[in-house]
């Protein structure tokens, strides 16, 4: 369970991905519901897939370097 626990620094620009990915999925629930964004169901699944695949993906390389140089520390 250590891997819920280890901190990392995010600049602002790299919260933009979060944001978006969960402002589009908030939007496609909602839209559930109200037929207003009834029309916008395919770009919001899109922007909302890429945001999360590119979100991890930076999340992960991140993760990796800080992993990468606690190793290199330790030797």
């Amino acid at each position: 369970m250590k891997f819920l626990k280890t901190k990392t620094s995010w600049s602002n620009a790299e919260f933009i991905l979060i944001k978006l990915c969960m402002a589009s999925i908030y939007i496609f629930i909602g839209s559930y519901f109200h037929d207003f964004f009834k029309n916008y169901y395919a770009p919001l699944l899109i922007v909302f897939s890429i945001t999360v695949i590119w979100f991890v993906y930076e999340w992960l390389k991140k993760m990796k370097s800080k992993n990468d140089k606690h190793t290199a520390d330790m030797l």
